[in-house]
């Protein structure tokens, strides 16, 4: 079956995609850590997983970070919480790797590269069982995604040409503030 993605970009001539599906790991870390590497570089998003992997860079959590735990390295993205999720950064990774791939497959330049759409998606979740005391038995749930993104080779633009009408200051009212 032939993936369907949840929408197709503008101009399909400078755009390679590239996608996964049931994959397990973490929904709410892979959530986070595409939306760490939208709109950034290809080359620059390689660079950051391969430091978040290190720990020498952090995952920022911003929509899920209610019980993820503060730390420092956090404050250069002005958030608090955050994570170094290295499963999901592996995968991201691969992504990534299949993606520059598929932009050498249609003759574009993986340095001109720039992630212009990720989506992450929950997928079906795995149930399991775990016993506990007195003969009790519990649900044992794992929460894979679905991941698709697709990168844009960025377009050449012109320059805007400068305003050359004088701007207006704004009228003064007789109480002395500005309208």
């Amino acid at each position: 079956m032939v993936k369907r993605y949840s929408r197709e970009p503008e101009n399909s001539s400078n755009t390679c995609k590239t996608s996964g599906q049931d994959i397990r790991i973490k929904f709410k870390n892979t959530h986070e850590t595409a939306q760490a590497i939208k709109g950034m570089a290809l080359k620059d998003a390689q660079a950051y997983l391969e430091k978040v992997m290190k720990k020498e860079d952090i995952i920022p959590f911003k929509r899920y970070r209610y019980g993820v735990g503060r730390k420092a390295q956090c404050k250069k993205y002005k958030v608090c919480n955050g994570r170094w999720p290295v499963k999901s950064c592996e995968f991201m990774l691969s992504l990534l790797k299949n993606a520059e791939g598929n932009a050498t497959m249609k003759e574009l330049n993986p340095d001109q590269m720039f992630i212009e759409h990720v989506q992450v998606n929950k997928a079906m979740q795995g149930r399991r069982r775990t016993y506990r005391a007195h003969g009790r038995i519990n649900a044992f749930m794992n929460h894979p995604c679905h991941v698709e993104m697709w990168l844009t080779q960025r377009e050449e633009g012109v320059a805007a040409e400068p305003d050359s009408t004088p701007k207006r200051k704004a009228p003064r009212l007789r109480s002395g503030v500005a309208a």
